[in-house]
């Protein structure tokens, strides 16, 4: 421990707050679009489906960018950029400037991200690194854990824009350490002595662009991973529309009140808490169990694991199988990730490491669009839609109108109004299909990669 320098153990507290930040807000936004500010799902999946691939395309221009211009100063404009767009969101109950608000905080989170990984490998060697990005990966989920755990339920109850700026306070306060402790790594410092042009910086990156794009092989891996993360980013739409409508989570609530004798209540917030606390618990046995297995097989393991825990999603509503899916799913994210970014490092030349890495992040582009828009268009039309039409049916029946950008949590209190509860309208929609078609891609991403290694792998 003793090893590392005091400017790394300042990014590491970078990133859990910047990370808690995220997912404190991550954990809520799609619920909150839709039962706050009513726009209808297929809005809220919209938004979600851009803002998200902005967060994972950006880190390949702005790593490049940050090695050229200097950390610190990258730093200062992601913080800036975070805060900033935090803070708008709080303010902001349009669409036009929920989007443009939600598109500054990732084009903030889009930079950050490959500073602090940047930062790790300048300060650690061959001895430390290993130790070092090991902390940094806790470092990220606690943050995921503590925040939507602990502060996201409390601010909640005073009013949800509160999340929002919470996670403003969060990561607009983090520019006072990096204005005046921050320090550039040595490295960078020498680096950044022979400056470049804007345009060499450009050109520059456009063809480490073009070097990866040309690699046929490279890009179908991509593509292939991909579908795992359209059912990962789930976890950020449909999951949070089905638990609060079709989970009840009285059994869960009971148990862990009389275990810790506190007055529990699961929310949606807590779907992330699930993930973040299995990889916090078992991600060094996992790591272990796998150490020195090849990494595609390891890889579709790993998809079997989320597949399996997505079709338990589709087998009942019951808290306990929902608990239960989310936890398979996440031992599946954490046997699969690791060995992917192992096996981009050894099938990547030894003078393209860090580009081809950087391309890496095209799984988070590719899985969070496609994955986020079609989420929502499957959710509203074999959820949503016959849930709300049964209702309205019955509400015109009772002389009651619904305007048309009703949510369908106000059109539920207004079916409890003519005795029409919650639980005898979710019948009208069949999530259990929604699940099984994300299972089927989970499916598609085993096939495909078990095609690739036979027939088209890098030797």
């Amino acid at each position: 421990m003793r090893k590392f320098p005091f400017v790394y153990w300042l990014v590491i507290l970078f990133e859990f707050f910047e990370r808690g930040a995220y997912y404190g807000m991550m954990s809520i936004l799609a619920v909150y679009l839709t039962d706050k500010l009513n726009f209808s799902v297929t809005e809220a999946g919209s938004v979600l489906g851009i803002i998200q691939p902005i967060v994972y395309f950006l880190p390949i221009l702005t790593g490049a960018i940050a090695d050229k211009v200097g950390y610190r100063r990258m730093l200062t404009i992601a913080f800036s950029l975070l805060g900033t767009g935090y803070f708008l969101v709080s303010q902001s109950t349009e669409y036009a400037t929920v989007f443009a608000s939600l598109s500054i905080m990732a084009l903030g989170a889009g930079t950050f991200k490959p500073i602090i990984s940047g930062t790790i490998a300048r300060v650690t060697n061959e001895e430390t690194s290993g130790l070092g990005f090991g902390i940094f990966y806790w470092a990220i989920n606690l943050g995921a854990f503590l925040f939507p755990l602990f502060i996201v339920p409390y601010l909640k109850t005073i009013s949800w824009s509160y999340v929002f700026i919470a996670s403003a306070i969060c990561t607009g306060l983090m520019l006072i350490p990096t204005l005046l402790i921050y320090k550039e790594p040595a490295k960078i410092e020498a680096e950044t002595k022979e400056k470049e042009s804007s345009i060499d910086i450009v050109l520059s990156i456009l063809k480490k662009i073009t070097t990866v794009l040309f690699d046929w092989r490279f890009i179908l891996f991509i593509l292939i991973y991909s579908l795992f993360w359209v059912l990962y980013f789930q976890m950020y739409g449909t999951v949070l529309w089905y638990v609060q409508l079709f989970v009840d989570a009285t059994p869960l609530d009971n148990f862990i009140s009389n275990v810790f004798g506190i007055n529990w209540h699961f929310d949606v917030e807590h779907v992330t808490v699930i993930n973040a606390f299995t990889i916090i618990l078992l991600q060094l046995l996992i790591s272990k169990i796998v150490q020195k297995t090849k990494p595609i097989p390891t890889i579709i393991t790993g998809f079997i694991f989320a597949t399996i825990g997505m079709a338990i999603l589709a087998i009942s509503s019951n808290i306990w199988f929902f608990v239960a899916g989310l936890f398979i799913f996440a031992t599946g994210e954490m046997t699969a990730h690791p060995k992917y970014i192992s096996y981009l490092g050894l099938i990547a030349p030894e003078d393209k490491k860090a580009t081809y890495l950087g391309f890496g992040f095209l799984y988070g582009v590719f899985g969070s669009a496609i994955g986020s828009i079609l989420g929502a268009n499957l959710y509203e039309k074999l959820v949503n839609a016959p849930i709300m039409m049964h209702l309205k049916l019955k509400l015109s029946e009772a002389d009651i109108a619904v305007a048309e950008k009703t949510s369908l949590s106000e059109v539920l209190k207004l079916a409890e109004t003519i005795g029409i509860n919650k639980y005898d309208a979710i019948v009208y929609g069949d999530p259990t299909k929604l699940w099984l078609i994300f299972c089927l891609i989970g499916v598609a991403a085993i096939a495909g990669l078990l095609l690739y290694n036979r027939f088209v792998r890098h030797n």
